[in-house]
């Protein structure tokens, strides 16, 4: 679609004023869903986040890699299961985990983003003991899946500082020499809410919060986190919504001023609830 020159002034112009807002402020992005891998929007999303980064947003990046993950277990010959939504993480599977999360992934997309001509730095929670964590404990045991007990950020603010953004990996070590799968939406709920960061956006597969899960006609856009306890009683939040919407709210509660859940399936979907009066999705204050 072709626009004008004054379109495009008219963009610049209303984009302005959340410049000059998000300037110097820190925003976590986690990375997920169909956004990684269909290439089309995996541009669209390096594209934004070098746009944010040249108009002196910082960007940090946690990311995922779940499909990655079941197709190098597949060539294994080992089975991903899953209780809860939760991936069971045996040994062998928490070397796969880590091998290609840490690697794959997360140089990956260091290598995109600079493709892009960002400058990006990749890290996993192991460097600089940035992510610790202790076995999870629930009614199933699921090996490896740590839950985080410290957020050391000073290897992230290091690369911030260089100009970098910091691409982040979801793993986690253990005080006596394990190491932990860490959901990836509460990786970066943790993450931004130590770094102070003013913004938290996990990229879904989803609109948002929908008042009726099959009508995507009813987007819920702004929820107080003193709302979703009632939300929750009626439904309204329920299933895979109920971690991602609890990571918002446990982020917002820790000092991040605003989370949101957003649509990674539509292009640009960033830039859209960051610069421009609509916004997109769900916010969470």
């Amino acid at each position: 679609m072709e626009i004008s020159n004054e379109e495009r002034a008219q963009v610049l112009i209303q984009a302005l004023p959340y410049i000059q807002k998000y300037a110097g402020q820190t925003i976590v992005v986690k990375y997920g869903g169909n956004a990684m891998i269909s290439p089309k929007l995996k541009s669209a999303v390096m594209s934004d986040i070098v746009l944010m980064q040249l108009v002196g947003v910082n960007v940090v990046l946690v990311h995922g890699g779940g499909p990655e993950i079941n197709q190098m277990l597949d060539k294994v010959g080992k089975e991903s299961r899953f209780i809860n939504g939760m991936r069971v993480t045996d040994k062998e599977t928490m070397d796969i985990v880590q091998m290609v999360l840490a690697g794959k992934v997360n140089k990956g997309l260091v290598q995109n983003l600079e493709e892009h001509s960002g400058r990006a730095m990749g890290l996993c929670g192991l460097d600089a003991r940035m992510l610790m964590a202790e076995k999870l404990i629930t009614a199933d045991d699921l090996g490896y899946v740590g839950e985080i007990t410290e957020v050391n950020t000073g290897c992230i603010t290091d690369a911030i500082t260089q100009g970098y953004v910091p691409i982040i990996a979801t793993i986690a070590g253990g005080y006596k020499g394990e190491v932990y799968n860490i959901n990836a939406d509460v990786a970066a709920a943790q993450i931004a809410a130590k770094l102070g960061a003013c913004k938290l956006i996990l990229m879904t597969d989803i609109r948002g919060l929908l008042r009726d899960r099959d009508n995507e006609d009813t987007l819920i856009p702004v929820v107080n986190v003193s709302e979703v306890p009632m939300l929750k009683k009626e439904k309204i939040i329920s299933g895979g919504m109920i971690p991602k919407i609890d990571c918002c709210v446990e982020a917002v509660r820790q000092g991040v001023k605003r989370a949101h859940i957003i649509d990674g399936r539509i292009e640009h979907s960033i830039l859209i609830e960051l610069f421009s009066d609509e916004g997109i999705g769900t916010m969470f204050y």
